[in-house]
């Protein structure tokens, strides 16, 4: 039985494992390589849930793939930006300079968004602030900007998310172009970095409004209630809810809950936000013919919504676990699809995390574990004063 070329990686994939992966099937290299990064999952999410898992999704890819145990990157702070940048770098945040989402330069004291650029304009919408953004600030290249060296710019390299640093940051500086969601339109954009206007498969994509298909329905558990017995019990004390639906119980009404709830935005904390993304990888390999040439071309999926629903949830609510249950087929069929159009030795897939997200600390503190929440005034009004008194600056933490 041929079996599928994949990488499960814990937490954060090294580089040396994704090359280990290139170099092993060097003999019959893939056309095309999809690293597709799960936005704050956790690696106990792959046994957790899995005896309701298929056998064509996640386990597909742990049973014919190669899984790495104890893979990880040495850094804090573990966010988005600075994680999906290690992924693809293959080193950290002292060398590839995505320190966090935001800091403050110590030098000149300006305030920096990881994927900021003033210098682009937005192609795809007019909201203007949401395609001001390039890969700009990282200071390394990826893995994608090594191989379109390596290829001569002929190999394909894509970086697709929800989130814009999410999609940005993996293609790095070279990529053919990244996409990410406007919210406020529901579109996929992207920045005069890549492109002067939107390809037209993306604008007739966008016309059809992908996003209000998934959000003019409920989100329902996908099984029986009795199903979800490894989370908390639907509407415990440890998670927060929609604006409009004051318990966290389910079913949720997506379009009754939209208007307080940042419109299309929504799509962001639903797990649908997945099955969107996917459907863009879809559109995106088919238009932009990957994988149908001797060069090997790269895709970045970023899948956004399990952070979103882990910040809004926590990690053990039935919304994460029925979040992982859909993410389990979307991946299924998006594995289908691939071998169906580029064929089953000729893709490799790897699959890790940017970050994990810890359990509830009240949750535990109830359980009578050791914990508690940081009192964070103490601290500032110790640098305070210690600033004060050295630089002569009053108030500098607020």
């Amino acid at each position: 039985m041929k079996t599928l070329k994949a990488l499960v990686v814990n937490l954060a994939a090294t580089l040396c494992a994704f090359l280990w992966g290139l170099t092993a099937f060097a003999q019959n290299k893939p056309k095309l390589v999809v690293g597709i990064v799960v936005d704050q999952m956790r690696y106990d999410y792959l046994y957790k849930y899995s005896g309701d898992y298929g056998t064509e999704g996640f386990k597909k890819l742990i049973n014919e793939g190669y899984t790495y145990h104890n893979a990880s990157y040495n850094y804090v702070p573990t966010y988005t930006g600075p994680g999906h940048t290690s992924i693809y770098t293959g080193t950290t945040p002292a060398h590839h300079g995505i320190v966090a989402n935001d800091w403050i330069d110590p030098q000149n004291g300006t305030a920096y968004y990881c994927t900021q650029d003033a210098q682009v304009k937005t192609i795809g919408s007019e909201t203007e602030a949401v395609g001001k953004m390039s890969p700009r600030l990282m200071k390394s290249s990826t893995v994608g900007d090594e191989l379109r060296i390596a290829s001569n710019k002929r190999s394909k390299v894509y970086g697709i998310a929800l989130k814009d640093r999410a999609a940005i940051l993996p293609a790095g500086h070279s990529a053919n172009a990244a996409f990410w969601l406007d919210g406020t339109s529901g579109n996929f954009v992207s920045s005069s970095f890549y492109l002067k206007k939107l390809p037209a498969w993306l604008e007739a994509f966008n016309k059809k409004q992908p996003a209000l298909k998934y959000l003019n329905q409920k989100w329902q558990l996908l099984r029986d209630s009795s199903n979800y017995d490894e989370s908390l019990p639907d509407n415990n004390p440890y998670e927060g809810s929609f604006e409009g639906h004051p318990k966290p119980v389910f079913p949720y009404d997506l379009k009754a809950l939209m208007p307080l709830n940042g419109g299309q935005n929504l799509i962001r904390t639903t797990p649908f936000g997945n099955s969107l993304t996917m459907d863009l990888a879809k559109e995106l390999i088919l238009n932009e013919q990957l994988g149908k040439d001797e060069f090997t071309d790269l895709l970045c999926i970023s899948l956004s919504a399990p952070d979103y629903i882990g910040h809004k949830f926590g990690p053990d609510a039935r919304e994460i676990q029925d979040c992982y249950l859909r993410l389990d087929q979307d991946i299924a069929d998006f594995i289908r699809f691939t071998q169906e159009k580029i064929g089953n030795e000729s893709v490799l897939f790897f699959l890790t995390a940017d970050h994990g997200g810890a359990i509830v600390p009240a949750y535990l503190m109830d359980q009578r574990f050791p914990g508690g929440y940081m009192d964070y005034a103490p601290m500032i009004d110790s640098v305070n004063y210690w600033l004060k008194n050295k630089y002569n600056l009053s108030d500098a933490l607020r």
